[in-house]
């Protein structure tokens, strides 16, 4: 499977894989008696493509995640059903199409938030899992197309003596890339972005070209302030422009990255250009995905360029572009809140931190104060409390 937060270019949607492994596929399998390896963790730059080629062929159970379709998670489904006649799970989040290669196969759906699973989604699934796991283990009935079209042919076999070499050398490897992905995550809550950037850059040199590790570290790097904010924003924007090297990327976490740097320059330097970038890579993302963080500071942007001196009707297409963009942030977020599952939802407090914001800035004040209520209800810790205490600021200033 993919890990980390990947999108989905057929949906528009970004989603937390890294939730459908800790809360379906890797509780759902140690529960229906397995130990449970996810790729990413034995990668190891010595011995990635061996150790690889050998699990696929030698594991009891192969589960392959193709949400989003991860290149590589394709690729090593192909190879197991290369390899190994059953005993090989495919799962996808509900939404979207199944490739026409894999359409005929029975595939595992479950419901994704996107930030996370809910708990009643959660454990709807581990049930319906382990009961597939023990089915398709006890059964061995053939699932992979090629087994299935072609038959008389034999699938490969793995040497006692290779298996066991490879095993050794993971053994003797340093630990679980998983284990320091979750360190960073758990820093990054604790605000501690200066030691996140550190695992992160660590992960990047253990597994080159991943964007989700390349985001990350760029992420840690320009929050963290050293050696000096300026400094960590320019070091930031080289680290993400590794992943757009010619401007065109469509990767939604890049773009959002790139235009939260450019924001934070032009609050600092007040250079026009840092502004019209940030405009640029804002407005393209939430175009792409309509995500709300993304459209509130795209608006906000828009609002900043609008108090420039310029031509007047320039000021009043930005004026304009913010005021549907607020709009259209508080349609989405007031059909969110109505949804069954909002109370599952992870990352309330930020939608109501952004509704709050978005109806100040349309100068509806009783609705602002109520999600503000709402918004320091749920307890935010100290920086995003002041995260959404100076978006506020800037909203009233620019009044």
């Amino acid at each position: 499977m993919g890990f980390g937060k990947k999108t989905d270019f057929a949906s528009g949607r970004t989603l937390d894989l890294d939730m459908t492994y800790k809360n379906i596929i890797k509780p759902a399998v140690i529960l229906a008696g397995y130990e449970c390896v996810r790729a990413d963790e034995i990668q190891d730059s010595g011995i990635i493509d061996k150790s690889m080629y050998a699990l696929l062929i030698h594991a009891d159970l192969v589960i392959a995640d193709i949400s989003t379709y991860n290149p590589n998670a394709i690729y090593e489904l192909g190879v197991r059903h290369a390899v190994r006649p059953f005993s090989t799970i495919i799962m996808k989040e509900e939404k979207g199409k199944i490739p026409f290669d894999l359409d005929h196969n029975r595939i595992f759906h479950y419901s994704h938030m996107e930030e996370d699973i809910g708990a009643t989604e959660a454990e709807r699934c581990q049930k319906a899992l382990i009961s597939l796991i023990e089915k398709v283990t006890k059964d061995r009935m053939t699932d992979s197309p090629l087994y299935e079209y072609i038959h008389g042919i034999q699938p490969p076999t793995l040497p006692e003596e290779e298996y066991a070499s490879i095993i050794k050398d993971l053994a003797e490897s340093e630990k679980h890339i998983f284990a320091l992905v979750e360190r960073a995550k758990e820093l990054m809550n604790k605000s501690n972005f200066i030691e996140a950037a550190k695992l992160w850059h660590k992960a990047t040199e253990r597994i080159e070209n991943e964007p989700y590790f390349i985001q990350q570290k760029a992420l840690c790097t320009y929050k963290s302030k050293n050696p000096s904010e300026r400094m960590a924003l320019i070091d930031g924007l080289a680290i993400i422009n590794e992943l757009e090297p010619d401007g065109l990327t469509n990767d939604p976490e890049t773009l959002g990255i790139t235009g939260a740097i450019y924001k934070r320059l032009w609050l600092l330097d007040k250079d026009i250009e840092q502004l019209n970038r940030a405009i640029n890579y804002y407005g393209k993302c939430f175009k792409i995905r309509y995500d709300y963080y993304t459209g509130e500071n795209y608006a906000l942007c828009l609002e900043f360029m609008s108090k420039l001196d310029m031509d007047a009707e320039e000021k009043v297409y930005f004026k304009i572009e913010a005021k549907k963009t607020r709009e259209k942030i508080i349609t989405l977020l007031i059909e969110l809140n109505h949804d069954e599952s909002f109370e599952q939802r992870n990352d309330k407090k930020w939608i109501y931190a952004t509704l709050s914001n978005c109806f100040l800035a349309l100068e509806n004040k009783i609705d602002a104060q109520k999600y503000e209520a709402l918004f320091l209800s749920e307890k935010p810790i100290e920086w995003e409390e002041k995260t959404f205490n100076d978006s506020k600021n800037h909203i009233i200033n620019l009044k």
